[in-house]
C-alpha cells in the first residue's frame, strides 16, 4: 500500500539539521502515527511522504518555508528585565507564558541587556532546513485494511 490522502501512516524517523545535529528520533520508541492530508505534521514532510510504500526508506529534505518558516524579525520582543526571574536571565533560556486566551506561548531569551531582555517568539526550528530519515512501517487505508512490515 502507498501513502495517499486519508491514509493512517506509522513511521520511524530521525530529524536532523543541515550540520548533522540530531534533534529527535522515534527509533527505539513508539513510531510516529499521523493521517495523511490532515496537516498533523509539517507540510513539507507530509508532501514528500505521499506515494511512499510500506518498508520504503528515504531521507527527506524540508526547507524552512515548508517547515517552521523563516525567522520573523517581528517575533523578537523586548521586555523589562524585572519581569523575568533572575534564573531566566541567560541567553537561550526557554520560557513559556499564556496569552489573553489562555494559549501557551513558547519563547526563549535571545539577548540580555542592561534594562531589558529580548525574547524570541519564533519556533526554535524557524529558519532551519530539516532532514528526516524515515522508514514507513505501516499504512492503513480507510475501509481497506492495512499493510505493515
Amino acid at each position: 500500500m502507498t501513502i495517499k490522502e486519508g491514509s493512517t501512516v506509522s513511521l520511524e524517523y530521525t530529524l536532523s539539521l543541515e550540520d548533522g545535529t540530531q534533534i529527535e528520533t522515534s527509533r527505539g520508541k513508539d513510531p510516529m502515527v499521523y493521517q495523511q492530508g490532515k496537516r498533523e505534521i509539517i507540510f513539507g514532510l507530509e508532501k514528500q511522504l505521499k506515494g511512499m510504500k510500506v518498508g520504503e526508506k528515504k531521507i527527506i529534505k524540508v526547507k524552512p518555508e515548508e517547515a517552521y518558516g523563516r525567522v520573523d524579525s517581528s517575533a523578537f520582543v523586548e521586555v523589562p528585565r524585572d519581569e523575568l526571574p533572575m534564573e531566566a536571565l541567560a541567553v537561550g533560556t526557554p520560557l513559556q507564558a499564556e496569552d489573553r486566551k489562555g494559549n501557551t506561548i513558547f519563547m526563549r531569551v535571545h539577548e540580555v541587556k542592561e534594562a531589558g531582555v529580548v525574547l524570541d517568539l519564533n519556533h526554535p526550528l524557524a529558519g532551519q532546513t530539516l532532514f528526516f530519515d524515515v522508514c514507513v512501517l505501516e499504512v492503513t487505508q480507510m475501509g481497506i485494511g492495512q499493510e505493515s512490515i
